[in-house]
């Protein structure tokens, strides 16, 4: 038996511990108590629980018991809205802008299927908004009741997920599971359908309920083979380009992706949902690929031999023709929806993660590899420099009218980087794509995908209820800013001051453009009688006025300054702009619909002269 020297330990008393006490980790918020509640107060509960603080939408009467508690709420603002695409199109806002989940409201029938355009739009572009609509009661549903429609089936092809509740006690749990979706994962919009007798129920609401989602498990963490595999094709490489999507903005890893370009000097294209990606000041930025993409972009993707894409969807408006986009590349596509890898171009190192993690995972194994790897990107590097020199963005001011690219500049930098700007659909939206300059992520809006005309006014009402202290602008075109201007009276009201640049030509633009080019200057349907030949039916400076804003107008290059500095000087209420450009005006650079990027035109009628080099 041994016996130790060591003296019995003494334990401390109680009195020895108390004036040092452990710390503790903070104590968890206290769970709050299981109380009875229609299910409508079941529905606000849960927004306030989910942090909600805006929901934009209109009652009516399937939805209507909930908006009962929901003007009791102290946290949870709404914002009534005049149409239900306005509601859809403000989430979408709200949510590009801050990357938070937006909510819209709706009631059954009409006022639910007036959200299906914003709900496609969102699916298209990745957008993470929760719509929630009222439906029939239970027993009717099938029956063809009044303003009944089967939201839940028409919208199957364009959510993410959707959900009908018949039971007041399931509305607590599917607004967790529908928030919870929407943003995580590929974001992307989810419906709540809740029927009229679920909401007036009672039931027993306890908060946070208990999420069952069996089978969605959205993959995060790229795969390290597949991360060495991909250094070693970039190592290998001698004319990469990061081609940089949409992806990269929603999983707000921009500022990974500005190390990576620094670490790696690889130039980088941002397609028209990337831009402020990297910002355009930055030296390896060759600007925006595809249709009305730079020369210097769509060149150095013909010509690469590896893309290295992330979060970006080869895009038949980005590649072209498909059999001819950048032939001599090899692939590395990474991507946190995996359906969206290969779909469109093979790729050689698929990686299936979110586009923050794939980054950086990237950058570790690179910076381990610097100096051993032996890329040497240089002579690439001034080649894309040269085309970028050679073919910059530029335009042709106009004798008889306005140029619409120097307004939209103007706005630009007049307004500076850290504006908001929402575009609509169209030539301006490709204008504002260009010529202002995007330095951070979530200052660009549009609709991508889709191409919703109308999206502009609401999505920009949308962001500056989001982000109240920042400039938000709505660049629209004429035909754009009618279908949606009735939001002006919900920013009034709201005191929501965004300010809102009509680019008028008096046409459905980019249409005209297309029969001036591809239809012998046959211009059907397209003159809206805005601003040419002594018509403005409407006069958007009256209607701009009707509905309580500031309504200006510039018709000459000189008068272009002074109205934009003094709507950025009111900030009391909306400011509406009309700018009355030259209707002739067109988008350059362009590769025609169909044709290899090989064609692109810098100029109507013009192609870029290479060097034999190239």
């Amino acid at each position: 038996m041994t016996v130790s020297d060591s003296p019995t330990p003494v334990r401390p008393s109680p009195a020895d511990i108390a004036p040092h006490p452990r710390p503790r980790p903070a104590a968890a918020p206290p769970t709050p108590a299981p109380e009875q509640v229609t299910g409508a107060q079941a529905l606000v509960k849960s927004l306030e629980a989910l942090g909600v603080d805006t929901v934009f939408g209109i009652p009516g009467g399937a939805i209507l018991p909930a908006y009962d508690p929901l003007m009791d709420s102290a946290s949870v603002r709404h914002i009534l809205v005049r149409h239900e695409q306005g509601a859809g199109h403000a989430a979408e806002g709200y949510a590009a802008a801050t990357g938070r989940v937006g909510v819209c409201m709706a009631t059954s029938g009409p006022g639910a299927t007036n959200l299906v355009t914003p709900l496609s739009d969102a699916y298209m572009d990745s957008v993470p908004i929760v719509a929630i609509t009222g439906q029939v009661s239970s027993r009717a549903i099938g029956t063809d009741a009044f303003q009944e429609a089967d939201i839940r089936g028409i919208t199957l092809p364009i959510t993410k997920h959707n959900y009908l509740v018949t039971d007041a006690s399931q509305i607590a749990r599917a607004l967790a599971e529908a928030f919870h979706i929407a943003n995580t994962g590929r974001p992307g919009p989810v419906l709540v359908d809740i029927s009229k007798d679920a909401l007036q129920a009672t039931t027993t609401f306890s908060w946070p309920p208990q999420i069952d989602l069996p089978g969605y498990r959205p993959v995060t963490r790229p795969h390290s083979k597949q991360i060495r595999e991909a250094v070693k094709l970039i190592n290998a490489a001698k004319r990469p380009v990061l081609y940089i999507g949409g992806g990269v903005i929603r999983a707000r890893a921009s500022e990974q992706l500005r190390q990576l370009v620094d670490l790696t000097q690889i130039p980088v294209v941002t397609t028209l949902m990337a831009r402020g990606a990297v910002p355009d000041t930055h030296p390896l930025n060759l600007g925006m690929p595809g249709m009305h993409g730079t020369v210097a972009a769509v060149t150095a993707l013909q010509k690469s031999d590896l893309l290295i894409t992330i979060g970006a969807r080869f895009d038949d408006r980005v590649t072209g023709q498909l059999s001819t986009f950048a032939p001599d590349a090899k692939v590395i596509h990474a991507d946190i929806d995996p359906a969206e890898i290969s779909k469109n171009r093979t790729a050689d190192v698929p990686i299936v993660g979110d586009a923050k993690e794939v980054i950086t995972d990237l950058i570790e194994v690179m910076s381990a590899d610097q100096g051993r790897s032996g890329a040497d990107y240089s002579a690439w590097r001034a080649r894309t420099k040269g085309w970028q020199e050679t073919f910059p963005l530029g335009y042709a001011d106009h004798e008889d009218g306005l140029s619409p690219q120097h307004v939209i500049q103007r706005i630009g930098e007049l307004t500076g980087p850290e504006a908001v700007y929402a575009a609509g659909v169209g030539q301006h939206q490709m204008w504002a794509a260009q010529f202002i300059r995007y330095e951070r992520p979530n200052a660009w809006l549009n609709s991508g995908g889709a191409g919703t005309m109308g999206y502009s006014v609401p999505a920009a009402m949308g962001a500056k209820v989001a982000q109240p202290d920042r400039v938000v602008w709505a660049i629209d075109g004429d035909g754009c800013f009618q279908m949606t201007n009735q939001e002006l009276a919900t920013c009034v009201i709201n005191e929501i001051p965004i300010k809102v640049a009509i680019i008028n030509n008096s046409s459905l633009g980019m249409v005209r453009q297309w029969q001036t080019l591809f239809y012998n200057e046959r211009y059907s349907n397209t003159d809206l009688h805005t601003s040419h030949d002594q018509r403005r039916i409407p006069d958007f400076v009256k209607l701009a006025e009707a509905y309580g804003c500031v309504g200006l107008r510039a018709e000459s290059q000189e008068e272009v300054d002074p109205v934009i500095l003094q709507a950025l000087a009111i900030n009391d209420r909306p400011v509406v702009i009309d700018f009355v450009v030259n209707r002739d005006a067109m988008v350059w650079p362009m590769v025609p619909a169909g044709v290899s990027n090989d064609m692109i035109l810098n100029a109507r009628g013009e192609a870029p002269v290479w060097d034999r080099e190239d």
